[in-house]
């Protein structure tokens, strides 16, 4: 696979969990999923993170994979490469994974101390990612195997952090973020 094909699959493949987290804000206020509960002194998730939000952003990933799902064909002939077919468990495990991959790294915030909005670079750009592939990996190891070799993860590595900053700063610019991270 050349490298246009790489990242083209990269991009293609991980779309239904680049979205949720950007829908999620659209879902916005709601019952925070940790009810206000504290630990040690400091909330477990913070008031960021809502229910609503949660079943808004995994919304949104599905019905994107549904829509990729849609014109992939002709998109695929477009790009002259054969873009990959999402299977049932790879709609639901990528966008679910990646609203749990971000709840879990507000919880690691809360832990060290950051509050709500504060970056912690790194985990803010990959939280997502880890908890997308772990459970699309879970769910359909074959689909996974089958589309996230080696070189598309480092792809998906390499290019979610610049994709995340991008359009977390088009986000903050169009006023529906209150930080560009």
């Amino acid at each position: 696979m050349n490298l246009a094909a790489i990242v083209a699959t990269a991009i293609w493949a991980m779309l239904p969990a680049y979205v949720p987290n950007n829908a999620a804000v659209l879902g916005g206020g709601g019952r925070p999923i940790d009810g206000g509960r504290t630990w040690r002194g400091a909330r477990l998730l913070g008031d960021g993170k809502t229910w609503r939000g949660t079943a808004v952003g995994i919304g949104a990933g599905v019905l994107l994979g549904v829509a990729l799902g849609m014109i992939r064909d002709p998109v695929s002939v477009v790009l002259g490469i054969g873009l990959p077919v999402f299977s049932i468990g790879a709609l639901l495990a990528l966008p679910t994974g990646a609203m749990l991959g971000d709840i879990g790294a507000s919880f690691l915030k809360r832990r060290t101390g950051r509050q709500r909005g504060r970056p912690f670079p790194g985990l803010d750009q990959l939280d997502f990612v880890v908890g997308a592939l772990f459970l699309a990996a879970v769910v359909d190891p074959a689909w996974f195997g089958s589309v996230f070799t080696l070189p598309v993860i480092v792809a998906v590595i390499v290019l979610t952090p610049i994709l995340h900053l991008v359009t977390n700063g088009i986000a903050y610019a169009l006023g529906l973020k209150d930080e560009p991270w």
